[in-house]
């Protein structure tokens, strides 16, 4: 009965709210309105399907705008950071995602960015994208992994994402999620958890881009994903 109710909550709610998101964005150029409806809908998904999250480091907040590399286990892992992150952001996401109707559209109109990794020039463009937020002072959240990783552990990073940080010049704020993989290991783009539970984010200490050459992208590819890997344990 749980899960009919979350999958009611999630078709009603993302539909309803989807709407409302597009119609603000006309009014909302920057996306921050619409940002604030993303967190709405992701904390009502949460709520109704019994998920609580848990925050630490939030210290490590103090001075965006940053680069947020997160690594991914589930479809919930952009939903609990919507939720739980108390700064406005945007993130990098696959192609798929945008082309659901109405979610699609909304996230589009947030100013969130697609992605396409099987199209290399697709790519570029949105790296160029997020490198313009950035420079705008806006934060901008990558999955460096590129996917979600089928059984939970840490996949090889894609060097995109630290083509992206070498360009940007501000800090990498490295994030750890934890649990999101055991409530919803795999399934469709848009579903709810399996069971109840706690997700946990760890936020860690932003590692500085500024002034390192783009020769040391490899180096500091390791020192964001040692940086996870930490977080994780």
């Amino acid at each position: 009965m749980r899960r009919l109710l979350s999958y009611l909550n999630l078709v009603f709610t993302t539909l309803f709210l989807a709407i409302v998101a597009i119609a603000v964005s006309l009014f909302d150029p920057k996306g921050e309105l619409v940002h604030r409806i993303a967190r709405l809908w992701a904390s009502v998904l949460l709520k109704v399907s019994g998920v609580a999250v848990r925050l630490e480091g939030i210290e490590n907040l103090a001075h965006p705008p940053y680069l947020l590399m997160a690594n991914h286990q589930s479809a919930l892992d952009i939903s609990v950071l919507l939720a739980a992150m108390p700064l406005s952001f945007k993130f990098v996401a696959k192609r798929e995602l945008f082309l659901i109707p109405f979610f699609g559209w909304a996230i589009k109109r947030a100013g969130y960015i697609s992605i396409d990794r099987e199209n290399p020039r697709e790519a570029l463009k949105a790296i160029e994208e997020a490198v313009r937020k950035i420079s705008d002072g806006t934060t901008v959240l990558i999955f460096p992994e590129g996917t979600r990783s089928k059984d939970g552990t840490l996949l090889p990073f894609m060097k995109g994402a630290f083509s992206l940080a070498s360009r940007a010049e501000v800090p990498i704020l490295p994030l750890g999620i934890r649990g999101s993989y055991t409530l919803y290991p795999s399934g469709s783009i848009l579903s709810v958890p399996k069971r109840k539970g706690t997700i946990t984010i760890r936020l860690g200490a932003p590692i500085p881009v500024e002034g390192k050459s783009s020769s040391y992208k490899a180096g500091l590819m390791g020192e964001v994903r040692t940086a996870i890997e930490g977080l994780l344990q």
